[in-house]
């Protein structure tokens, strides 16, 4: 039996495509909360007129299941819980996915300079733990998987000493105790 061929959406009407459109933006909305952009570059890629994608996302963010100020809040408080990521690298994480600057600016307020000094100390000291090898080069090391994750030159610098000074002390209490 031959497979039929799915319809090309431009055959579609325009109900139809609209039906399609919501389906689409149900499903990707289900897995994970999306920016608007991220929802507008799905439905292109899967062609679907652009007025319609437009309408279809209007009446989401209508309904608030599209919120970018949202979106933006809850990814920047998980970044930087789970993995530490600096406010850089969420910024610049926020922007691929398409939110406007001054919501990111705004996110990024959520973390204060001293939380982030300390994300990137506990990084710092994660990672001189774990590791072997020669001190220089493990230092090197550590610096770059900070700048890797965004944090500015200085702050890695700062970071670095700081956890090399709790392991020294760490260590120092270990052989005393």
């Amino acid at each position: 039996m031959p497979r039929r061929r799915k319809p090309d959406v431009q055959e579609l009407s325009r109900e139809e495509q609209s039906q399609l459109a919501r389906d689409i933006v149900t499903r990707q909305l289900a897995m994970m909360d999306r920016s608007r952009v991220q929802l507008e570059r799905t439905l292109a890629r899967k062609e679907i007129p652009a007025d319609v994608g437009e309408e279809v996302l209007a009446r989401y963010e209508e309904l608030g299941l599209i919120d970018d100020r949202h979106f933006a809040e809850v990814l920047t408080r998980t970044r930087f819980a789970e993995k530490g990521a600096s406010r850089r690298a969420i910024a610049a994480e926020l922007e691929q996915k398409g939110v406007e600057r001054s919501i990111i600016e705004q996110a990024a307020e959520q973390i204060d300079s001293d939380a982030e000094f300390e994300a990137a100390v506990d990084l710092a000291s994660k990672k001189l733990r774990i590791a072997g090898g020669k001190p220089e080069t493990l230092y090197q090391r550590t610096y770059a998987m900070l700048a890797r994750r965004g944090f500015s030159s200085g702050m890695c610098s700062s970071a670095l000493r700081t956890a090399r000074e709790r392991l020294d002390s760490e260590q120092d209490q270990e052989n005393w105790g």
